[in-house]
């Protein structure tokens, strides 16, 4: 556009020295209005042909932001493969500049442009040939590559490890998120639906279900309503424990599976951290704050247990938060004032779920100000705010207690 509006302003120039040679005053005062007009109207072309572009540019982002809000639902259709498809054909068609300008009611450039990972490491898990015994990890999902190969796909291969005869298929619950995977990396994965009604379609008999859900919340009872749908279709159908059990009547009940997941996460850490031990952290004024999901479901008492089950261990500088400050004791100004006043200045932030997705890097360690980081650093009462980016499926202890539930499951 700069050179467009060089080369009228330049062509201008010229018709002012040809038409300057003149001697007399009113050829010189004609030639100086007419050079004035053409430099008027050369400016005003060229912010016509700017503006057009500008416009044209907008138009393109915005029919590509459609295009995403349009995918960004919770259904499965006959048309979302070709809608996913057409979302990706229509953002590789702009320009770097017009990707900046993609804004929708959930569209943005990171949709698309976000570099998460290597997808190719990843397994769909959504192969034919099962046979007659099917292990189904059903979890919630993430888009974020690196993660899902690490949380998910760890639990996943660890289980197939320990039951060779078995094969492990995956579903998810979340179709936003299948479908934001379809879109930006091109191979699909199943849902609940798809991924029960191709075990029947392979034959399979014997169907042991293994949620890596944290706990029987409301993504654990939805997983449930879609295996009893199809339970008539196998001849046995056992569904195995979430990872912290059974979920109690308040926040004094605690089991075996919490203290194992609690000693798991705090190992992992002290391990990714600078220091030897829990007790060198606490020595040196530094707390752990675990951040979980939250939820209105029933099941929020459980990340209560967790505060009480981190007590009970000797975990005094170990706190429990949740994104969605449910329970209340947990969300983010609480959990702020607490860590202040047991006189920690240090603060390391680590997830407290199965996967370190997208609340793990934005709601937790983003740079937006209503992060948890950014809100521990606005408070004024630490000397240093870390992050650790690291899901609870990559831990081996934690995918142990993954295979001991499944086993369970099997022994029913």
């Amino acid at each position: 556009m700069k050179r467009k509006l060089a080369m009228l302003l330049a062509g201008v120039m010229i018709f002012g020295l040809l038409t300057g040679c003149g001697s007399s005053t009113t050829t010189e005062e004609t030639a100086s209005e007419e050079e004035t007009e053409e430099v008027e109207e050369a400016e005003e072309a060229a912010e016509e042909a700017e503006e057009e572009e500008v416009d044209a540019d907008q138009a393109a982002a915005d029919e590509v932001a459609a295009l995403i809000d349009a995918i960004y639902v919770q259904e499965w259709t006959e048309d979302t493969a070709d809608q996913c498809a057409a979302a990706k054909a229509a953002w590789d068609a702009l320009t770097d500049e017009q990707k900046e300008l993609v804004e929708g009611e959930n569209a943005d450039p990171d949709y698309f442009g976000r570099d998460t990972g290597d997808a190719s490491l990843d397994d769909a898990r959504n192969q034919d040939d099962i046979g007659e015994n099917e292990i189904l990890v059903v979890s919630f999902g993430t888009s974020f590559n690196d993660s899902r190969v690490t949380d998910i796909k760890g639990v996943e291969d660890a289980l197939q490890e320990a039951y060779p005869d078995w094969s492990v298929r995956r579903a998810f619950t979340a179709q936003i998120i299948i479908n934001h995977i379809l879109a930006r990396e091109g191979y699909q994965i199943d849902n609940i639906d798809q991924a029960l009604q191709r075990a029947v379609d392979n034959g399979v008999k014997n169907l042991v279900v293994q949620p890596t859900h944290l706990m029987n919340g409301a993504e654990y009872d939805e997983m449930m309503e879609a295996v009893e749908s199809y339970a008539d279709q196998f001849e046995t159908v056992a569904v195995a424990e979430p990872l912290l059990g059974e979920v109690g009547s308040d926040a004094t009940v605690i089991n075996e599976d919490k203290a194992a997941v609690a000693e798991a996460v705090v190992a992992a850490a002290v391990e990714d951290s600078e220091y030897d031990s829990l007790d060198a952290m606490a020595e040196d004024g530094t707390a752990v704050v675990l951040l979980g999901h939250g939820t209105s479901h029933t099941a929020n008492v459980t990340y209560n247990q967790m505060s009480t089950q981190m007590s009970e261990l000797g975990y005094d500088n170990v706190f429990v938060g949740t994104v969605e400050g449910e329970p209340e004791e947990t969300e983010v100004e609480a959990v702020i004032a607490a860590v202040s006043e047991a006189g920690y200045t240090k603060v390391i932030l680590r997830p407290l779920m199965v996967v370190a997705g997208d609340h793990a890097n934005n709601d937790m360690a983003g740079d937006d100000e209503d992060s948890w980081k950014s809100m521990f650093e606005a408070s004024g009462s630490f000397e240093s705010i870390e992050t650790q980016i690291a899901g609870l499926g990559r831990i081996e202890a934690v995918q142990a207690l993954y295979v001991e539930h499944t086993a369970a499951a099997m022994a029913e």
